[in-house]
């Protein structure tokens, strides 16, 4: 793409200028999400749903964005979430007033419509607020035609999208920049903006106080009591973004956003609006450690339909409506700051084998909970026979790097098998249990070192942070002498500071050659609590944990040394861990199995 004099030459003039990603935060309804920037303007919003064409892109340094600040440039920031929600209250003090900006995509939300809702209160003094809004359909490539303002309501055509805003009716629309205004706001004074993006004529009421109701009202009924568990408020969230990133169709996006560099100017950006089916059992097990929630029931079905559909030819990623991932390919954008953008992924091409083990862990779990439905008892089967039929290839693996006889992928089938083992019956457990122990047995022959460790691969001895998962689930057991012995071999070998690495990058040290693995932290905690040592487990809980920016979201890489974040936000299976671990680790819940 050239060198950063060439990348800079290129930033549009209407973009808005990047932030560390600690500084930001999401909104999330299911079917898509925001992302919000300290100031209060809306950076990144793809519509109508999660893999749609952006129309706010400034984020990734493309055109877009929705903005409402003060008109004081001297103020500082802050803000919150309101506890078990993804509504976020940003939070303003200038030289003569205290502002805040409450802001949501509106629930129970539509596949074709979405409303993002922004509520300005002053809560002390004065204050004049700038509005701007500059939708840019189609990552920038589309045009806003017919923008009109009647009965109060502006409504626009944007490329496909129809657009209407309620609560700006003294702003004025401007060709090439949007719409842009001022509110004049007193202490106890508050003023409302609801702006909808729909695929077809929207006639729905448009009626921010109804709008607020049912959405605070949606959020109570979504996310459940986390009050037992440890660190109640971090579990509760970490529940209201999985809740935030499924869709009704029950696929969970891995993050919100495409193309947030996991390391400067090194190509490692990827698109993550897709659901991943490892990353999705990973959720619903979260979920099922802590009860039959609704999020168990979402991860199952759409699990089920997926191994129902494609069987072996199991796909590691889907659109969340079930559909292909697309292919990779650039946008005609600079990029966030030591990144480069691109959309699709590759990786949905790959043959990943743990996804396998992971689901059928997931169709145990719910089995556990009498949730196993007609459907999900097919896929079973199914899988059952993928694994039969697979488990000697060799594959992608959890990082998805290059085909391997990975040893994290052999433990997870064995660990699903076993599981699906323990709650079925007849002919079909045993099949499992058998299919389980030539698994187990081959693995064993190929991955396991004479003195008790587990290699990361079959034709490689090093240290892998991928096992610890399948140390967690009970695979191989906490009495086998290779698992003490792995987790410790782990833990000196990929730990620094008290943070987790994935794996040991020839010649480059520790935290260089990536950041820390938030993932692989608390996967640590549950290992070592499932081996007995709740303390140590804590420790790492503890540590991870506080690896967030002040908004509490976790991306997937952390650079310790620099204390950022690194990649796409937020990262599900980092918040599905952490949840998982706040379960775990609370005095009331037995050690994992």
């Amino acid at each position: 793409m050239g060198d950063e004099g060439d990348k800079r030459e290129h930033v549009p003039d209407d973009v808005c200028p990047p932030w560390v990603l600690r500084e930001y935060a999401v909104l999330a309804d299911g079917e898509r999400g925001a992302v919000v920037d300290p100031e209060g303007r809306i950076v990144w919003l793809c519509a109508p749903r999660w893999h749609s064409d952006a129309v706010f892109a400034s984020l990734i340094g493309g055109s877009g964005y929705f903005g409402v600040e003060p008109e004081d440039r001297w103020h500082v920031w802050g803000g919150y979430y309101e506890d078990g929600t993804l509504i976020r209250v940003s939070r303003w003090v200038t030289a003569d007033a205290v502002v805040e900006c409450r802001d949501a995509l509106a629930m129970p939300a539509s596949v074709d419509r979405l409303v993002l809702l922004r509520r300005m209160r002053v809560e002390r003094g004065q204050a004049r607020l700038r509005l701007s809004l500059d939708p840019r359909p189609g990552f920038g490539a589309g045009r806003v035609r017919d923008p009109r303002l009647a009965a109060d309501v502006w409504t626009a055509d944007a490329d496909g999208l129809r657009l209407r805003l309620v609560g700006a009716q003294e702003a004025a629309w401007h060709p090439g920049s949007g719409l842009r205004g001022e509110f004049r706001l007193s202490k106890g004074e508050r003023h409302d903006l609801a702006l909808e993006l729909s695929t077809g004529e929207s006639t729905a009421r448009l009626d921010p106080d109804e709008l607020w109701a049912r959405t605070e009202d949606a959020w109570r009924r979504a996310v459940p009591d986390c009050s037992g568990l440890a660190a109640p408020r971090d579990a509760r969230h970490a529940y209201a973004v999985l809740r935030g990133l499924t869709s009704s169709s029950g696929g969970m996006v891995a993050a919100a956003t495409t193309s947030l560099p996991e390391r400067a100017n090194t190509g490692r950006n990827y698109d993550y609006r897709y659901a991943w089916v490892r990353d999705q059992s990973y959720a619903g097990l979260a979920v099922a450690a802590h009860g039959p929630h609704d999020l168990l029931d979402a991860a199952v079905g759409f699990t089920a339909e997926r191994v129902l559909a494609d069987g072996d030819g199991l796909h590691p990623a889907y659109a969340v409506d079930g559909g292909p991932v697309p292919k990779e390919r650039r946008l005609p954008f600079p990029g966030y700051p030591g990144g480069n953008d691109r959309i699709g992924n590759r990786a949905a091409a790959q043959f990943q084998l743990d996804a396998f083990g992971e689901a059928l862990q997931l169709f145990a779990a719910a089995a556990r909970h009498d949730r196993l439905t007609p459907e999900a008892e097919q896929a079973v089967a199914v899988t059952v026979g993928a694994v039969e039929r697979n488990w000697r290839r060799p594959d992608a693996g959890l990082w998805e790097l290059e085909d391997r006889w990975w040893t994290q992928s052999r433990l997870s089938v064995v660990c699903g098998l076993r599981r699906i083992a323990e709650v079925v019956r007849g002919r079909t457990a045993e099949r499992c249990a058998g299919l389980a122990d030539a698994v187990f047995t081959e693995a064993r022959r190929r991955c396991l070192r004479t003195d008790g460790r587990w290699r990361r691969a079959a034709d490689d001895d090093g240290p892998e942070a991928a096992l610890l998962m399948p140390l967690a689930r009970g695979c191989p057991s906490a009495d086998d002498p290779s698992s003490p012995v792995t987790r410790r071999y782990i833990e000196e070998e990929l730990a620094e500071d008290g943070y987790l690495y994935r794996f040991v990058h020839p010649g480059i040290p520790l935290g260089e050659a990536e950041g820390a693995f938030l993932f692989c932290g608390f996967t640590m905690a549950l290992a070592t609590d499932h081996l007995g040592d709740r303390t140590g487990a804590l420790r790492w809980f503890e540590r991870t944990r506080a690896a967030c920016g002040p908004s509490g979201l976790f991306a997937e890489e952390y650079d310790v040394r620099q204390r950022q974040l690194r990649g796409n936000l937020p990262q599900a299976f980092v918040h599905a861990l952490l949840l998982e671990c706040a379960v775990r680790l609370s005095d009331a819940s037995p050690q994992a199995r």
